[in-house]
């Protein structure tokens, strides 16, 4: 190996070391937990090694919403394809969405709450963003109806699902009420 592909893979890891302990202070103590003085502190590196991979606690929640949303994909992929039929995955898409999101608060944040500088819905969505919603299009889309265009079947279905997220979280609707809200949410949204 040379020396300048050490330098890159020494590089990659502490900036994947940045990303991973914002995100863990963030899960234990809330985003305004989150500073460069701290990170620095438990990272072990000076603040201007920080700042030579992110110019700032925006970026950095950027890094850790791009992390979440190539995790959300996944997680949402998996639970759909385990289901034999297109309601059932429909079901399944959304307990994962808000298992997520219940299980990863902070992640959930930097993704949809908080301003990480990414562009989202725009031909600058980095691909990460872009894939989670593809996520949901590949299940949504097929329950969306014919007269339906998918993808804003999808954009409904996910501000559903954020909503639900969103208000359940900050204790505005009873949480043991969940299964009920998806199965109105699947049963009165998708087409099957």
């Amino acid at each position: 190996m040379s020396v300048q592909e050490r330098k890159q893979r020494e590089r990659a890891e502490r900036e994947r070391l940045i990303v991973a302990t914002a995100r863990e202070l963030a899960e234990q103590q809330g985003w305004d937990a989150v500073t460069t003085r701290r990170l620095a502190d438990r990272i072990e590196y000076s603040q201007p090694v920080l700042y030579s991979h992110f110019r700032g606690k925006r970026e950095i929640i950027g890094a850790v919403a791009l992390e979440g949303a190539a995790e959300m994909a996944v997680a949402v992929r998996a639970a759909a394809s385990a289901a034999d039929d297109p309601r059932a995955r429909v079901a399944a898409l959304a307990r994962a969405y808000l298992d997520f999101a219940a299980r990863n608060p902070a992640v959930y944040d930097a993704l949809f709450q908080l301003d990480g500088g990414l562009a989202f819905a725009d031909e600058d969505t980095p691909e990460p963003l872009k894939d989670a919603f593809a996520a949901l299009l590949e299940s949504l889309g097929e329950v969306a109806g014919d007269s339906v265009d998918p993808g804003l079947f999808t954009e409904v279905f996910w501000a559903s699902l954020h909503g639900l997220a969103t208000l359940t979280r900050a204790g505005r609707l009873p949480p043991q009420d969940i299964e009920p809200r998806l199965e109105l949410l699947v049963d009165r949204l998708a087409v099957v």
